[in-house]
C-alpha cells in the first residue's frame, strides 16, 4: 500500500478492530492532538484563539523563514544537490504551504492545487534519513535566527509538524509510490495538548 494511503490504527488498537481510530498517514494528519485542543478552546469561548500561523507573524513571518532557508541551502554540502534545480519561487511556495496548513490563508490550494502537488514533488526523489535529519536541523537553525517565535508551546507544534511533514516526504521520495489524488485535503495543524501561551 502507498505510504500516502497507509492507514494506523490509533493508540495501538488493532487496525481491524470495530474500535479502532484510523487516520491517513500523509493526507490527513492525526487529529487527536487537535480535538484536545478544541476542548480548552470551548472552555474560554471569550478569548480568541490565534492560528499557529498568526502566531507566526503569518504570511510575511513564515515567508522570512523559508527565504533565509533557502538561501542558506545551495551552500549546504548535503542539502545543495537536492535542490540544484529549485524553483526561484520555491521559499516563496512553501511558505504559502506552511501558512495554509498552519491555519492561514489558502494561497497554495489557490495557486497550485492540493496537497497533492506537494507530495508529487518529492515523489521518486530518494531522499534519505540523514537529508531529512540535515534539512529539520538547518530549519530549526534558520527559525532561531530569523525569530519565529520560540515558546514551548508553539515549538511543540512547529518541530511535531516538521517531523512528521519530513519523514512522510522520506516515505513519498521512493521507488513504488503512485501519486495522491488530485484532490487530496492539505493537512491542518493545530496548537495540540499543550495548548497555547495566550493561555497565560
Amino acid at each position: 500500500m502507498p505510504p500516502y494511503r497507509r492507514k494506523h490504527a490509533w493508540r495501538g488498537t488493532e487496525a481491524s478492530s470495530e474500535s479502532s481510530q484510523n487516520r491517513e498517514l500523509i493526507l490527513v494528519p492525526p487529529r487527536a492532538h487537535i480535538l484536545v485542543a478544541r476542548e480548552k478552546i470551548q472552555m474560554t469561548e471569550s478569548r480568541t484563539v490565534p492560528t499557529l500561523a498568526e502566531w507566526a507573524g503569518g504570511l510575511e513571518g513564515l515567508r522570512a523563514l523559508t527565504k533565509r532557508f533557502y538561501e542558506k541551502v545551495p551552500h549546504d554540502p548535503h542539502l545543495a544537490p537536492v535542490f540544484a534545480q529549485m524553483d526561484p519561487r520555491h521559499a516563496e511556495h512553501v511558505a504559502a504551504f506552511i501558512t495554509e496548513v498552519f491555519g492561514g490563508p489558502t494561497a497554495y490550494t489557490s495557486q497550485r492545487g492540493s496537497h497533492s502537488h506537494m507530495v508529487g514533488r518529492h515523489l521518486r526523489r530518494h531522499l534519505t534519513e540523514d537529508l531529512r535529519k540535515r534539512w529539520l536541523a538547518l530549519m530549526l537553525d534558520t527559525a532561531d535566527e530569523v525569530g519565529v517565535p520560540s515558546d514551548p508551546e508553539f515549538r511543540a507544534a512547529f518541530v511535531g509538524y516538521l517531523e512528521w511533514g519530513t519523514r512522510l516526504a522520506v516515505l513519498n521520495s521512493q521507488d513504488g509510490v503512485t501519486p495522491p489524488p488530485h484532490d487530496a485535503p492539505m493537512p491542518q495543524w493545530d496548537w495540540g495538548p499543550p495548548g497555547g501561551p495566550w493561555q497565560g
